[in-house]
């Protein structure tokens, strides 16, 4: 699959700076296997590429970054879409943000919920449009990131928000985000990609070598967090097939509250 073959991502490159826009505007930008399987190849195309220095991850449209899985795909097939593996590589998307050697600006646009939050968390620095918002969806649904999604998320804004984060299901604001430790800079919508150059431009002129080495300094501490992720994802799996992950899903696809009571047993 090349750029030109993406239905769901645009990829293009601008000196230095490789911008991956997830587009699904109409979704949300919410991500089926497909959009998963083209944001892992983007995120390669930018580490193969020398011309490339930085990479920035934003959403088409004004509304939305990510609202992470598409429950709607979920709701109509019961998984998330085919895929060129066959497998959903979600897991291998949070990896290779990790591993590209290069920096990884998230430019939040819009609302960064549930498995799109997860990816903003990844991203090595986040600037945030003021009219962004933050947030988990996850146990109101029938899901859960138990890996990355959590343990580095406490890494980040510290264990007590973390878990705020998670049980409460709190949006956040782009000014609380920024209080928390969660984004690095807030803007002015309209000035977000503007401030993307900008410091863009200030890594390139930075040694490529010196910013691959501290990136890969900082991912060490938390490198365990991968197999946690991976043991969690197969519960996840095992999880999603039950009666209580259905219930979430349906509910809100029926846009209603879920009814989880029932399964509240020791």
């Amino acid at each position: 699959m090349k750029p030109e073959e993406f239905t769901d991502v645009v990829y293009e490159v601008d000196n230095g700076l490789a911008w991956i826009t997830i587009n699904r505007p109409d979704r949300y930008n919410a991500f089926r296997a497909r959009t998963v399987d083209e944001l892992v190849l983007a995120f390669k195309l930018a580490w193969a590429d020398d011309e490339v220095g930085v990479i920035a991850l934003t959403g088409a449209g004004e509304k939305a970054f990510c609202s992470g899985g598409d429950q709607k795909q979920r709701m109509e097939t019961g998984d998330y879409g085919p895929s060129e593996s066959g497998l959903f590589e979600v897991e291998a998307l949070h990896r290779v943000m990790r591993d590209v050697p290069k920096p990884v600006v998230a430019a939040v646009n819009g609302i960064a919920i549930g498995g799109g939050h997860v990816l903003h968390v990844l991203a090595d620095l986040t600037i945030a449009a003021d009219t962004a918002t933050f947030g988990q969806n996850g146990p109101r649904v029938g899901s859960f990131d138990a890996g990355l999604g959590s343990g580095y998320l406490a890494r980040v804004v510290g264990e007590k928000r973390a878990r705020e984060i998670w049980f409460m299901l709190r949006r956040l604001s782009a000014e609380e985000a920024l209080d928390w430790g969660l984004v690095n800079k807030v803007v002015p919508a309209a000035e977000l990609r503007s401030a993307v150059r900008e410091w863009a431009d200030t890594m390139l002129a930075y040694s490529p070598t010196a910013l691959k080495v501290l990136k890969q300094s900082f991912n060490t501490d938390t490198e365990h967090l991968i197999s946690i992720g991976n043991m969690a994802y197969t519960t996840l799996k095992l999880f999603g097939e039950t009666e209580e992950a259905r219930e979430g899903i349906t509910a809100f696809n029926e846009k209603r509250q879920p009814v989880f009571g029932k399964y509240r047993s020791h």
